[in-house]
């Protein structure tokens, strides 16, 4: 009876403290339709944060090229494009990198801000942080 009330307790903990980070896998949802369009999983390396999408939801749309993107990313698959790159942790929030949107090909400086367990707040802008678009990813079970 000890070995399982000790096994769920650190499951409990293991599963609170991991709720608790940016890391890890999260929704992201199509700003027109409000249904989640992929999977984007958020990693540490080297003392920074990055991202890259892990799953198209689309079945038409998993082989798709990020057409729009100049430079290294120009026509490189979506599946697998690391679309957030180079955030230091500041605080309560990740930033001085950048995201890439995919629909569009433009590339934006960002933060990021774990706004609860579960929803990760990005804010992407041009020039300053007022002039921008603010998306809400959800994490993905």
């Amino acid at each position: 009876m000890k070995k399982i009330i000790l096994t769920v307790l650190l499951i409990t903990i293991s599963v609170s403290i991991n709720a608790q980070t940016i890391f890890g896998k999260w929704n992201s949802r199509n700003d027109d339709t409000g249904k989640i369009d992929s999977v984007v999983e958020v990693y540490e390396e080297n003392g920074k944060a990055y991202a890259k999408i892990i799953e198209i939801k689309n079945p038409d749309r998993k082989n798709a090229v990020c057409d729009l993107c100049e430079g290294k990313n120009k026509d490189k698959p979506i599946l697998g494009l690391n679309i957030l790159t180079g955030l230091e942790e500041d605080g309560d929030e990740w930033s001085g990198g950048k995201i890439l949107d995919p629909r569009n090909g433009k590339v934006y400086k960002c933060y990021i801000k774990l706004e609860g367990a579960n929803k990760l707040k990005i804010r992407g802008f041009i020039g300053f942080a007022l002039i921008g678009k603010t998306s809400y990813w959800e994490r993905a079970e």
